[in-house]
């Protein structure tokens, strides 16, 4: 049993739930951030991020920061593609525009290739894209939680490197580094971002990167100086390269006791990263088994779009949001509303990922499930359907 203080289960696409061990880890006293304990857990932490992403290049950089998933998205566009240089982004949702926006902010070129609400592009679409102009990155979202499109990032990566071998491929991969595969070196990825509070399982505040050793060199190849100050390469690789090798270094203060928070999960994940990875296709194969029981279907139709992290699930007509979602948290269960601008109206979104799916002793799924069928039927009589 958890000793967390009663309280309704958090099943939204992040933050989630956390073990008790993370929690707990929080609570550390006060210490030196240049002080050897504390330099000890976060360069183990940065080693640890090695093993997640499934790297061994000791070429490749992890880096740890203060800062939401966003932060990422600011590293990239300030300090990867310059003033006027192409970005392709590939839009599965919400977050496509977002990064796109970002991009445009430093002053890049944004081209986005959209896909119809739930679906993806095509890799024929993106192969032609491509072939226009010479684009100095791909944005991929992997997971976007505003419609729980899943895209297929090694096959995307394939094609960069075959048509584009020069682009950098970067990977948001926030709603989906703890719970989908992957594969860092394998699938030869130059950047992939994410953060900490969900499926790595730690609070809100850590923006977290692995950058290629393509990625660095583009880096120190800028005919301008970064965009940024906080955000720069500059002032980051040097420290978590030190951190890394046990010397304390400094540029800005880090989070002492997010950090630790940090270590305690990512020790806990990436003791066998294949078979947690299988969980939660597991876990998301049941949800998704359920949904159709009730009769409803899914934002991402086609089962190889859909994330393993949430499901986006399209509300009977006539429903919206504010009808079930009152009824989930009378039952102790918190789902999202929609997040799509041209849809958000009808449908919700169901998180399951970390500790929720991990832990035998939680019945965190069967519990959600239940309350969905319960306040699917209550919102059905409420309104005469």
């Amino acid at each position: 049993m958890s000793s967390q203080a009663p309280h309704s289960t958090l099943l939204i696409p992040g933050p989630i739930e956390f073990d008790d061990a993370v929690l707990q880890s929080m609570s550390h006293y006060a210490e030196s951030h240049v002080g050897p304990a504390f330099v000890k857990v976060f360069g183990e932490s940065l080693t640890l991020l090695r093993k997640l992403f499934q790297t061994t290049n000791p070429a490749s950089q992890p880096l740890i920061i203060a800062g939401s998933g966003t932060l990422g998205w600011d590293i990239v566009s300030s300090n990867l593609i310059e003033k006027g240089q192409d970005a392709l982004v590939l839009h599965t949702g919400y977050f496509g525009d977002s990064f796109a926006s970002c991009l445009e902010t430093y002053g890049a070129k944004a081209t986005q290739l959209k896909a119809p609400i739930g679906d993806r592009p095509s890799l024929s679409e993106i192969e032609q894209a491509l072939k226009q102009k010479s684009y100095k990155v791909i944005t991929i979202t992997h997971v976007d939680t505003s419609t729980g499109v899943l895209s297929d990032i090694k096959a995307v990566a394939e094609l960069v490197r075959r048509v584009s071998p020069e682009t950098l491929v970067v990977v948001d991969g926030v709603c989906s580094v703890g719970c989908e595969e992957i594969a860092f070196d394998e699938w030869d990825l130059d950047v992939v971002l994410t953060a900490s509070q969900k499926a790595i399982g730690c609070p809100p505040g850590l923006s977290i990167l692995m950058l290629s050793e393509r990625a660095i060199n583009r880096f120190k190849s800028r005919q301008s100086p970064p965009a940024s100050y906080y955000a720069s390469l500059n002032n980051w690789v040097p420290i978590m390269q030190n951190y890394e090798a046990l010397k304390p270094s400094y540029f800005a203060t880090p989070p002492t006791q997010l950090v630790h928070a940090l270590h305690t999960t990512l020790t806990q994940i990436t003791g066998n990263v294949a078979e947690r990875f299988a969980v939660h296709t597991k876990v998301s194969d049941r949800v998704k088994a359920a949904v159709a029981e009730l009769g409803l279907t899914q934002l991402a139709v086609k089962p190889e779009n859909q994330a393993h992290a949430m499901t986006a699930i399209r509300l009977p007509e006539g429903i919206t949001p504010p009808d079930v979602l009152p009824g989930l948290t009378k039952r102790g269960v918190i789902f999202a509303a929609g997040l799509h601008k041209e849809i958000a109206s009808k449908y919700i979104r169901f998180g399951h990922m970390g500790v929720s799916v991990t832990d035998p002793a939680r019945n965190d799924i069967d519990k959600a499930i239940a309350a969905l069928k319960e306040s699917i039927t209550e919102a059905k009589k409420a309104k005469g359907l």
